[in-house]
């Protein structure tokens, strides 16, 4: 099972991501804000701002302080370096 960093220590697993989005549209807002109705936000900000939301399969929503596009390259890079290990591991 492979991990993503998103941020202050906090790990996602990559099978998990559906989705990465920039926090600032109406849309996304209205999502937090239903999530939050729910008790399906998990806030790994550590109080500030956040940059980046992520949606999984189980549809909960994680708010990250890193930006969408680091989070988007973190998870570009496991990918690579899954292509590198060897499958008889």
């Amino acid at each position: 099972m492979k991990f993503i960093n998103v941020g202050f220590g906090n790990m996602v697993s990559v099978d998990r991501v559906v989705a990465i989005a920039s926090p600032d549209s109406a849309p996304i807002k209205r999502l937090i804000s239903d999530a939050k109705e729910d008790a399906r936000v998990i806030d790994v900000t550590c109080g500030r701002r956040t940059r980046a939301v992520i949606i999984t399969d189980s549809e909960h929503i994680i708010l990250s302080a890193v930006y969408a596009e680091t989070i988007s390259n973190r998870l570009d890079s496991s990918d690579d370096t899954a292509d590198d290990e060897d499958p008889e591991d």
